[in-house]
């Protein structure tokens, strides 16, 4: 492993005391070794330095919900609600997948990901091919947890979709035996339920049960649209939360997506549970979902973290777009002093950490966690002047914005260009397999 020196910036830690510096990174075995004001005197033992003069330093983006099989569905699925655009658009081009579309899906928005500021991501991928989806993780240095989606119910599911439950079960088990702490840890498994909507009871139940045995995550949507929430009353005579905390999916190893509409009780399950919210608002908006309540949840001490979503429900996957819209929709509802920039950077960042068992690890700027760090350079138009820069990163910059990433310690972009992908041969491939996806579902 290389020995790094990022030397000369300013360095947002998202520390537990939110400490701004001037100074510098010192990176050894993958892991920060020492952060200081001045620079080392010796600098002969450094394989690299990076001047960070007029730079921003803080911690990769972490996202907690994504959807890397979808990125090549991206524009093929507007203007459409939650229960359509999964049946008339989604599904069926998730059925039609092959190894090498969904390859080529993952790899587009990875390096999507990483040149927007983002190191880590959870991500429900489709039910089939997911060895595509950890491959393409793997060879670009990628930090993520992946997870199959599980799918054995439902009404309008394409065959291809439609699993026996322990098939999907022992499949799951399969990568997860594979995969889980593959790279040095930099590759985990997360058990992914798609939603209790095309899911039976038993697979929900045995879930939760290998969830604890294995100690691994459990990733799923809840409560995004009230369509979707008058079918699972229907069918089980119980609101979202509520059943799954029945099946034993509310718990601090779960993360769910959305939870826009929530009444009391499923407000206090979420709080005594530990269950964690991944919050999507530009997938919200554009879904009509609704606007989830974020504000009530932050209050009663609910984890909430962010992430983009699909890129057919977005259309990016763009951190600064869903830091900006999340505090942008709680102003609105409650006020202007409601989810300040800092509150926002922190859900962006640490909070998404803790969300996924990985506190300890990333998201701050910490001796003896992992070198997921990146470079902003706001010398630009749009974030010129700087007097807060927390307020600056949050309300002004765009991925443009990103300059240098980190993953472990290695340089995964550098000035802006990728350095484990190939971005021209990324764009191509994925216009490619786009227009053979495009074909088969036609």
């Amino acid at each position: 492993m290389t020995k790094l020196l990022i030397r000369n910036a300013t360095i947002i830690t998202l520390d537990p005391q939110n400490r701004i510096l001037q100074g510098s990174v010192v990176i050894e075995q993958g892991r920060i070794s020492a952060i200081s004001p001045h620079p080392p005197q010796d600098l002969s033992g450094f394989s690299e330095i990076i001047d960070g003069y007029g730079r921003v330093l803080l911690p990769g983006f972490v996202q907690t919900h994504i959807h890397l099989c979808q990125t090549l569905f991206r524009g093929a699925a507007d203007d459409l609600a939650l229960i359509d655009w999964l049946k008339q658009r989604v599904w069926p081009m998730e059925a039609a997948h092959t190894p090498e579309s969904l390859y080529a899906s993952a790899r587009l928005g990875i390096a999507e990901l990483i040149k927007g500021g983002t190191t880590c991501a959870l991500t429900m991928e489709t039910v089939n091919h997911t060895e595509a989806v950890f491959r393409a993780v793997e060879e670009s240095g990628f930090r993520a947890t992946v997870g199959k989606c599980m799918m054995d119910a439902g009404a309008d599911v394409p065959a291809a979709l439609n699993e026996i439950t322990d098939e999907s079960l022992a499949e799951s088990l399969a990568l997860l035996s594979r995969w889980h702490g593959r790279a040095n840890g930099r590759i985990r498994y997360c058990f992914a339920p798609r939603f209790a909507v095309s899911c039976t009871h038993t697979l929900l139940e045995r879930v939760a049960q290998l969830s604890r045995e294995h100690g691994v995550l459990v990733h799923t949507h809840a409560s995004e649209n009230r369509d979707e929430i008058a079918i699972v009353e229907q069918a089980t005579g119980k609101r979202n939360i509520a059943y799954l905390r029945d099946t034993g999916l509310a718990a601090p190893h779960v993360v769910l997506a959305h939870c826009i509409h929530l009444n009391e009780e499923e407000l206090e399950i979420l709080s005594t549970s530990g269950t964690h919210v991944s919050h999507c608002p530009s997938s919200n908006l554009k879904l009509a979902s609704g606007i989830a309540p974020v504000k009530e949840m932050l209050a009663r001490g609910i984890s909430v973290s962010l992430g983009a979503d699909g890129a057919p429900c977005n259309n990016r996957l763009d951190m600064f777009t869903e830091m900006r819209t999340a505090a942008l929709l709680q102003k609105v509802l409650h006020g202007p002093e409601t989810l300040p920039a800092l509150t926002a950077l922190r859900m962006a960042t640490i909070d998404g950490a803790r969300a996924l068992g990985l506190e300890p690890e990333i998201g701050s700027v910490e001796v003896g966690k992992r070198a997921d760090l990146i470079l902003l350079n706001l010398d630009h138009l749009h974030t010129t002047p700087q007097p807060d820069l927390i307020g600056t990163i949050v309300y002004a910059a765009e991925t443009s914005n990103v300059e240098t990433v980190l993953i472990d310690g290695q340089i995964l972009l550098r000035e802006g260009s990728l350095l484990t992908l190939d971005e021209t041969e990324v764009i191509a491939d994925a216009k490619f397999q786009a227009q053979k996806l495009k074909e088969a579902v036609q």
